[in-house]
């Protein structure tokens, strides 16, 4: 029996010419690209995918044309003859539905409508469906959707159509055009029909993705007893509670003596201690036992103010019937009725009805307590010796299932279920800010929160903890995350003003922190470089050159603040354009003037002469803001070169604007470097990179270390970050053979889109959902670190294509990272490059689909192919580069 089997329908829509992929089952979770799916123009198609005859029992059944269609090695699409329900084996065979090799075709409940079908359907909503609706809502039937929709496109469920509630009406607007089954041979599928299948789910193969608690309350270890495997959703434990082994109990509060049985499920359950209340029926005994492989979950009625518990084993099925050996709480009904000592008539209305789980009259309508106890005693784990029990369950108005599920107050249900998680949710923000580190997402619990009418008030009481939790745990929670718990509970209290204050202490924060992290700032001037107008000051000139980069993999884990409290790895190399170094630099003293002149290589220039001028915050629109940080973190406004001279700076990259290559930063490394030769400071790389970082946060783009050290340090290289002051960076190049350097030029295209990106909003939105404590976010950033010195290995290897998998799979995290990192164009370019390339990803963060792309072909052969169709094609207007790996000198 499945507690969680709500019918339901979604819509996904495409472009409003081609129609849409309708989910009409709430029980599939389809785990696949949708853009992989090849559907039929003018007709409807259903997804299936090939299954075992004993899974096909159990659900549709799709009997797809042997003749004609299309059978491709990953897919087939053919014509529908039939659809079964739950059939027999007997009757899989007699109905064709039996493949060559043995299996059925499962119906997943996944629907596409296209062209003249789509039409039909639009038509059919906009001219009847709210008719329809009314029709169904005055004559009280059901309309599957399931069944009945799908079945107007099959002419062989016509006449078993033509009997059902609406189903004229179905066929006369739909029947007109076909539907073809696509059966795919690689997609992949989650069934959740049964709560079986539920826990299989969870305890099987995907069991390491599986959270097993959140949003809940639970007593100490030693207070109660929950296993280890049991999973503990949006719930409330109390002290002598106990869950057994692979358990899941969800959206519940369990208080007092409660036993819940091993691989049993418990949905929507409120049990509280009953204070003062003493039973006449629990002889002697208040504790509720549910037995192993049970289900347990209480409903709201329509109407009343009275609720039901409903119960009954994993592996009852309530439509088998007693003749057929249907079972209650996994016992036949003989047994059942035998041991309970109650008749057919107590159950079942007449001889003519039915004799099923489905219409048995088994659920009290009762007190909670009293229902507990017939619970118990109707699942085998209580006796009624003096026979109260079953006097009482005779005596009070019982309902079926079937029954029930017409009488189920679901408006109640979701707004019982909403106060309860919103409850929960205050009283986590509660514990977080009165006893943590702020570690949780308070945001999201504010979301829980804004529920309830009660939000006002508790974010104003949240909010009044915060003056002594920042001295309470000074040195050790960053303001930055202060900053943005004050500020998520601002938003949630409606005070917007104040909100957007603390969001701009948010930033700041981030860049004090990351400056206190590099042991860089605004660097006080010693009297001796202030005060040394003596001596002669010969002029000085510095010229810097890099190359840019490119990352295979582990951006964002060098983003503060991420890599200020977290380890963080990158896998990068540094690379020419065209045969040159594109980013550079040149800075010379002058005794021409005494400011600063700044010329970029569009042709626009600055003059200062007033140095003090120069300070941070910077207006975004400032062109020069990049060089004025520079002067600022390297310290040379205060050098005593400018007591007798000048400084000319002139910069320059050759690289499109927006390019995702690093450009920003390495300029800024460029600068820097040629201030610190200037002053004869340490230019030394490793230096260079650290304050390039606070140039980042002073400039206001964020922006982390990778890309400095992409330019700074020539060839392939694997970067590692360590937390701390001082964040200490571990930069180890990758021995490249000659063999692997020239493979890999000749394999890897690096593609310019055409396209700009914006990496300064990408970065924002990622940087707030850290300091959110996104868990999500969190855990896609370990993987992007930990696939770089996966990377590192396949690359010391000689596996370029493993760097191919793993690019596929940095891609896609970066997508969870940030939905707008791509976009239409981007997605048909990898597509199209799909057939020739092991792996392929944009480089850098993204950013709304702009900036490079690197494709990596499965040979030298393929690249050439791609690089010549590229060329070729009217559809993709982009630039494939010249490049090569800068080596070390």
């Amino acid at each position: 029996m499945d507690p969680f089997h709500f019918s339901s329908i979604t819509f996904s829509r495409f472009h409003q010419a081609q129609g849409g992929i309708f989910i009409m089952t709430g029980d599939v979770l389809p785990c696949f690209d949708a853009s992989n799916l090849v559907l039929p123009e003018d007709a409807a198609c259903i997804v299936t995918v090939p299954t075992t005859l004993d899974v096909a029992a159990n659900h549709g059944v799709v009997v797809a044309s042997k003749d004609g269609g299309i059978d491709r090695e990953n897919y087939s699409l053919c014509l529908v003859d039939n659809l079964m329900q739950k059939p027999t084996v007997s009757e899989l065979v007699e109905g064709h539905a039996i493949l060559d090799d043995g299996r059925a075709l499962l119906d997943t409940g996944i629907i596409a409508a296209r062209g003249k079908a789509w039409q039909d359907l639009v038509t059919l909503a906009h001219s009847s469906g709210h008719t329809m609706i009314k029709e169904l809502m005055t004559s009280k039937k059901e309309l599957s959707l399931y069944e009945d929709l799908v079945a107007a496109w099959v002419p062989a469920k016509h006449e078993w159509l033509r009997n059902r509630p609406l189903g004229k009406k179905l066929i006369a607007a739909l029947g007109k055009q076909r539907i073809f089954s696509f059966c795919s041979y690689d997609f992949s599928f989650l069934h959740f029909g049964t709560s079986v299948e539920v826990l299989d789910h969870l305890a099987g193969s995907y069991s390491g993705l599986v959270g097993r608690r959140h949003m809940c309350s639970l007593p100490e270890t030693t207070a109660c007893d929950i296993a280890a495997t049991a999973i503990i959703l949006s719930t409330k434990i109390s002290s002598g509670v106990s869950v057994g082994e692979d358990s899941l109990v969800y959206d519940s509060v369990l208080c007092g003596r409660i036993r819940i049985g091993s691989q049993s499920i418990v949905v929507g359950v409120n049990i509280s201690e009953f204070h003062g209340y003493s039973p006449q029926i629990i002889n002697g005994s208040t504790c509720f036992t549910l037995p192993d492989r049970h289900c347990l979950w209480e409903v709201p009625l329509v109407n009343s103010a009275g609720r039901v518990l409903v119960y009954c084993s994993l592996h009852d099925n309530p439509k088998v019937s007693v003749k057929r050996d249907g079972t209650f709480c996994g016992k036949p009904w003989i047994n059942v009725l035998e041991d309970l000592r109650i008749q057919d008539m107590d159950l079942w209305n007449s001889t003519s009805q039915d004799k099923c789980l489905w219409t048995a009259r088994l659920f009290p309508v009762t007190s909670l307590p009293e229902m507990l106890n017939v619970g118990m005693w109707l699942m085998g784990s209580a006796c009624d010796p003096d026979g109260k029990i079953a006097t009482l369950w005779r005596k009070s108005q019982r309902v079926s299932l079937e029954e029930l599920h017409r009488a189920i107050d679901y408006s109640q249900l979701c707004t019982d279920s909403s106060k309860h998680q919103s409850d929960l949710a205050a009283d986590i923000a509660k514990s977080c800010m009165n006893y943590g580190l702020l570690g949780r997402n308070l945001f999201q619990l504010c979301e829980e929160v804004l529920l309830k009418d009660t939000c006002l008030t508790l974010c104003e009481e949240l909010l009044s903890i915060f003056p002594s939790h920042g001295d309470q745990y000074s040195g050790v929670l960053p303001q930055s995350r202060e900053y943005q718990v004050k500020m998520d509970l601002l938003r949630a209290s409606g005070d917007l003003s104040t909100a957007c204050i603390i969001e701009e202490k948010v930033w700041a924060s981030i860049a004090s922190e990351t400056a206190a992290a590099i042991k860089y700032g605004s660097k006080e001037t010693s009297s001796g470089s202030m005060s040394s107008t003596h001596g002669n000051l010969h002029p000085r000139k510095a010229f810097v050159e890099l190359p840019v980069r490119v990352d295979f993999v582990g951006g964002w884990s060098d983003t503060p603040p991420w890599s200020l409290e977290r380890p963080g790895c990158v896998l990068n190399m540094a690379i020419s354009l065209e045969g040159s170094l594109p980013v550079g630099a040149m800075i010379e003293t002058t005794e021409d003037h005494l400011g600063v002149s700044i010329e970029d290589d569009a042709g626009r220039n600055v003059y200062i002469d007033d140095l003090a001028s120069i300070s941070s915050p910077f207006e975004e629109s400032d062109t020069f803001r990049l060089v004025k940080s520079a002067l600022i973190v390297t310290g040379i406004l205060g050098h005593k070169i400018f007591s007798k001279s000048g400084l000319n700076i002139r910069t320059w990259a050759n690289v499109p604007r927006g390019s995702g290559l690093g450009t920003s930063s390495i300029l800024a490394a460029a600068v820097v470097k040629g201030l610190f030769q200037v002053m004869e400071d340490d230019g030394s790389d490793d230096n260079v990179a650290r304050a390039v970082l606070v140039v980042e946060q002073i400039m206001g783009t964020g922006g982390g270390w990778q890309d400095q050290i992409g330019g700074l340090y020539p060839g392939i290289k694997c970067t590692q970050s360590f937390p701390g002051q001082p964040l200490r960076l571990q930069v180890v190049p990758l021995l490249a053979s000659a063999q692997l350097i020239q493979e890999l030029e000749q394999r890897l295209l690096v593609v310019f889109t055409g396209q700009v990106r914006l990496a300064h909003q990408v970065l924002q939105k990622v940087v707030t959902r850290y300091l959110r404590r996104d868990n999500i976010l969190i855990s896609s950033i370990k993987r992007l670190a930990e696939l770089a010195k996966i990377g590192r290995e396949s690359l010391m290897n000689g596996d370029i294509d493993e760097l191919g998998s793993i690019m596929l799979e940095a891609w896609r995290l970066h997508q969870e990272l940030d939905p707008f990192c791509s976009n239409k164009f981007v997605d048909e370019l990898f597509a199209f490059s799909d057939p020739y390339c092991s792996g392929y990803k944009l480089v850098g963060a993204g950013g709304g689909g702009g900036g490079f792309a690197l494709l990596l072909a499965k040979n030298p052969s393929c690249a050439k192919e791609l690089r010549q169709a590229l060329d070729e094609s009217s559809t993709f207007d982009v630039k494939v580069y010249d490049w090569n790996i800068v080596m070390p000198r």
